[in-house]
Formats: C-alpha cells, sequence, structure tokens
C-alpha cells in the first residue's frame, strides 16, 4: 500500500486538519479556529455525542458496552494475569474518552512533569504546564495560586456526599492519612474528594466545553462518522488525510499541518497504516515505509486497579437504589427535575493517595471509593448493600506495545500492556492491597460494614494477595506514551510535539506523555492540548 499523496485538485484544503475530536482534539479545534484566520478540519471516527447517557454523570455505567460510542478493545492476553484479556473501552464520538469517562479531575503529582523535564523534555516541568492547566480550568472553588476561573473546562465538587464517603474519609485520617481538600494543590497525598468535570449536575466533556462554543464558527469544519485511513505524504511531507465517512473514501489537504489527537491507541495505529513506524511490521502489511520509526506503539503504559468489595450494614447504597423500583424511579425523577442525587456521581466519590513505603517521595498508589459495588464495572450491581475501595498504582515499570493486525484501517490493533511484569509492580499493588484493608477496617467505617466481600476472609497472605491481583485485576483506562516525546532513538515527537523526521505533522494527545502521570490522564491531555494550541499558533505565524 502506497502512502505517497493522491490528492487530486479538487479535495478540500484546510490551514490545518486534526484526527480525532476526543479529549485533545476538541480543545485544538476551538483554540485553532479562535482567530479566524485558520481554516481548521475536525474528523472524529464516531457520531455526535448526541446518546443520552454522554451527559449524564453516572450515565458511563451504561456507555462501558456500548459499540456506537465506544471502540470496545480488547488486549491480548495478559501474561501475569493468567492470560486473560483485558477490555479496553475508548470513546469513539465527539468528546472521545472524554465523552465516556469517569469524570475525575486529577491532574497528578507536580514530581510527574518536572520528570518530564528530567528527561529533557524542556517546557514540560511543573511550573511550565501549570498555566495551561488553570487556562482550561474554570474552578468552581475560583481561582488561586494551582487554579484557574472562567477557562472552558467547568470543574466541580461533588454534589453527592454521601454518609459512607465521608466514613471512608474518617477512617483514612484515623489510618494516619492527612485529610487533603484539593488533590491538584499544593501537595496530592491524603483523603478527600474527588472533584469533577461536571456544570450543574452534567458531564462537561471537551465537546461540550471546547466543541460546542466553537461549532457556529465558518472556518471550522466538523465530520462525523469519518474514519481516517492514511496520512497521505509528498516525500517526507504530511501534506492531507484519506477517510472513510459511510460507503465513501475522501481526501482533504493540509495548507500547514496535520495534527493527531486518537489517542494512545489511534493515534499509533493510524500512523502505522500510513507508513510510519516499525519498517518490518509494516512491510510484513504490505505497507510502503515512509519512515522506518521503532519508536511508534512503544512503551505503552496503563494504570491498573485491583478492587476490594465490602458488605454494607445499612441500605445506603446505590445497589439498594437501583434493585428497589420506587427508589430508582425516584432517583431518575430527582436527576431530571433537580440535577441532583445519585445520577450525578463518578467513577469515585472519595478517593486517597498515599506512600507504600516511607523511602518513597511522592504516594504510589491512588484509592477510587464508591458506595456502590458490582462483580465487573459497567454490569449489573450487586443485589445486596454494598460498597467498592480499588487500589491503582500509579507509576507502573511496565511497558507494553501497540500494533497494527493488519493493512486495513477497522482492523482493531493488537495491543500488550505486560500489566505487573515488574517484582515493583507486583509488590506495589500487593502492599497497596494491605494498606487499603486496614483502612476499610478502621473505626469510622465499623458502623456500615458487616465484612469483606471480595476478596474475602480467604485471601490473607502476599502470596495470596498476588494471586487475587492476577485474578482479577484491570485496567483504569489510562493508556498513553505509545508516541512519547523525547530525545532518543525510540522518542516519536520532539518537544514541539513534531513528529521526528516529518514535516507538517504533530501528535496532540495523550500517546505524546513522556510517561504516566500520577493520577487520571483527562486533565493531563487537556492540558497538552491548549499547550500545543499555543505552539502551532506560534509557528504559524
Amino acid at each position: 500500500m502506497n502512502a505517497t499523496s493522491s490528492l487530486a485538485p479538487s479535495d478540500p484544503e484546510f490551514d490545518y486538519i486534526i484526527v480525532g475530536a476526543g479529549s485533545a482534539g476538541c480543545v485544538l479545534a476551538n483554540r485553532l479556529s479562535a482567530n479566524g484566520k485558520h481554516s481548521v478540519l475536525l474528523l472524529e471516527a464516531g457520531p455526535k455525542d448526541s446518546n443520552i447517557w454522554i451527559h449524564v454523570p453516572l450515565g458511563y455505567g451504561k456507555l462501558f458496552k456500548e459499540k456506537t460510542v465506544n471502540w470496545m478493545y480488547q488486549t491480548e492476553p495478559e501474561p501475569e494475569l493468567k492470560g486473560r484479556q483485558v477490555f479496553q473501552p475508548r470513546g469513539k464520538t465527539l468528546g472521545g474518552s472524554s465523552s465516556i469517562n469517569g469524570l475525575l479531575y486529577v491532574r497528578g503529582q507536580h514530581e510527574d512533569y518536572d520528570r518530564w523535564r528530567q528527561l529533557g523534555n524542556t517546557g514540560w516541568g511543573y511550573d511550565d504546564v501549570l498555566p495551561y492547566f488553570k487556562k482550561a480550568e474554570n474552578q468552581s472553588r475560583g481561582a488561586d495560586q494551582y487554579h484557574g476561573s472562567g477557562g472552558p473546562l467547568p470543574v466541580s465538587n461533588m454534589v453527592v456526599t454521601d454518609p459512607l464517603s465521608k466514613a471512608f474519609i474518617d477512617a483514612a485520617v484515623e489510618t494516619g492519612l492527612p485529610y487533603n481538600p484539593d488533590f491538584n494543590g499544593a501537595t496530592q497525598e491524603g483523603v478527600g474528594l474527588f472533584q469533577t468535570t461536571t456544570r450543574n449536575g452534567r458531564r462537561a466533556s471537551t465537546s461540550v466545553a471546547y466543541l460546542g462554543p466553537a461549532k457556529g464558527r465558518g472556518n471550522l469544519k466538523v465530520e462525523t462518522s469519518a474514519l481516517g485511513q492514511r496520512v497521505l505524504f509528498e516525500g517526507r511531507r504530511a501534506v492531507g488525510v484519506e477517510y472513510r465517512q459511510g460507503a465513501n473514501v475522501r481526501r482533504a489537504r493540509a495548507r500547514r499541518e496535520i495534527v493527531l489527537s486518537s489517542g494512545a491507541y489511534n493515534s499509533p495505529q493510524l500512523l502505522q497504516l500510513s507508513g510510519v513506524g516499525p519498517g518490518d511490521l509494516l512491510r510484513k502489511h504490505g505497507i510502503d515505509v515512509v519512515l522506518d520509526a521503532p519508536g511508534v506503539g512503544h512503551d505503552l503504559q496503563d494504570h491498573m486497579q485491583v478492587r476490594i468489595v465490602m458488605r454494607c450494614s445499612q441500605k445506603i447504597t446505590l445497589n439498594d437504589t437501583v434493585n428497589h423500583p420506587l427508589r430508582r424511579t425516584m432517583a431518575g425523577a430527582r436527576y431530571a427535575l433537580f440535577r441532583k442525587g445519585w445520577l450525578t456521581i463518578a467513577a469515585g466519590t472519595a478517593g486517597a493517595f498515599f506512600k507504600t513505603s516511607p523511602r518513597l517521595a511522592s504516594p504510589d498508589i491512588q484509592v477510587h471509593f464508591l458506595p456502590f459495588s458490582t462483580d465487573k464495572m459497567g454490569e449489573k450491581l450487586h443485589d445486596f448493600s454494598g460498597f467498592t475501595a480499588s487500589v491503582c498504582q500509579l507509576r507502573p515499570e511496565s511497558r507494553g506495545t501497540l500494533r497494527i493486525r493488519s493493512a486495513d484501517p477497522t482492523v482493531p490493533p493488537e495491543i500488550r500492556i505486560n500489566y505487573m511484569s515488574t517484582e515493583t509492580d507486583r509488590s506495589t499493588n500487593v502492599e497497596g492491597l494491605k494498606i487499603l484493608r486496614k483502612i476499610l477496617n478502621a473505626p469510622a467505617l465499623k458502623p456500615f460494614v458487616i465484612n469483606e466481600y471480595d476478596p474475602g476472609a480467604k485471601v490473607s497472605t502476599d502470596a495470596e494477595l498476588l494471586d487475587y491481583c492476577r485474578e482479577r485485576g484491570s485496567t483504569i483506562y489510562h493508556p498513553t506514551s505509545t508516541c512519547r516525546m523525547g530525545n532518543d532513538a525510540l522518542a516519536v515527537v520532539d518537544q514541539r510535539l513534531k513528529v521526528r523526521g516529518l514535516e507538517g505533522l504533530r501528535i496532540v494527545d495523550g500517546s505524546v506523555m513522556p510517561d504516566l502521570v500520577s493520577g487520571n490522564t483527562n486533565a493531563p491531555i487537556i492540558m497538552i492540548a491548549e499547550k500545543a494550541s499555543d505552539m502551532i499558533l506560534e509557528d504559524a505565524r
């Protein structure tokens, strides 16, 4: 397959073509079209974000297996997870994964970004990126040293403060964790309530926050159900994009730049389909090599979570509402009338960050607390009163790969994450579970606990806990670093997010992270897109 340009004089021209209308793409579309000087084409493989459950915060549970708005990827069998495949939901609609994610606003630690800078990525230290977090943010608490107000992205306090979440916070404090009112402030360590990307009880995806206000601009064209098939090149310069829309194959030319914002799975996939990637892999699938770039699809990282489920002694959980027809109807009516109640909760109400060893400089575990329980996320809630807390190792050492299986863009890529493939990853998960158990057995939670349902008393030794991690560990949906930024031979983009060795092509999404941040990935991806927008506009002068 030849990736050389097959553009025709009749193909439409734009200054910028953005492939992917997700957490980054919607930001770019807004910022690059704002001054009216540049024409922008935004391509999204999925449909418009008209599914009602996208806009209801708790609706993420309905979208886990909704293939119309979800790529629904699977990993290859994971060697350290007993050969299990791990489900990988990714957004396929306007807003991308910000339209189906758990809505938590957690930036990561100051040290994460300083580490990026120390790896040679000048301009990406914490002091460099903080202004872009603040620029994006419309913080409900108001502006301060760490937060902005008046930006496009609403960041709000939890609407629901249930007794279980409060008891979890009190229990963590009893075990020695400090109370932390702001995980995105001076320090991350401690326990408290999460903030969410919501406004007035509704999800604020990047489609809502960024793309919505820009849609009326005459210089911005948005195409949905438009699957990017190839980037087109003239020599080493990216000049256009070929995409499929229904039964039609279309092409568009970029006068200035093409920006891939398709995420940690689809951006490297599109590069490889276009002839940019490991040469042997491309030749195997009959793709002409534009640039032999072994780093494309390399260094895949993700956060794993392992959950503990508790039986609750009081009928105060979401399980009790969902499983009771009258209470379920009342919860729906309360949300419809007032945008309040259970339907406003995110994928975590309270949270905690702690160190598994006093030798560590910063927390290596994040806990998500939820006032409901289920065997698998996105499936039916338990028929008993239950609540859940999970551990997530923040800085995994394990690395994986993303590889195309075929030259056909509709064939899902091969995803290998290699969870828990290092001793540090295995021991950190075990220690994290032991500390979480201490919190769940602290006095403040005693009035609410019957017993531990899963894994239960049968699992107690380190070896048994490790086996439980292998049996039940799953993703917390934060894949990154498959087109990472850097200066070494495997780095795909430079510090201005330009693809190394090519012209006219950038990548702006979670795939460029030098390594995974110690928190949730949506807020950092939005920050990256804000910073990239400034760089692109600076280079256009």
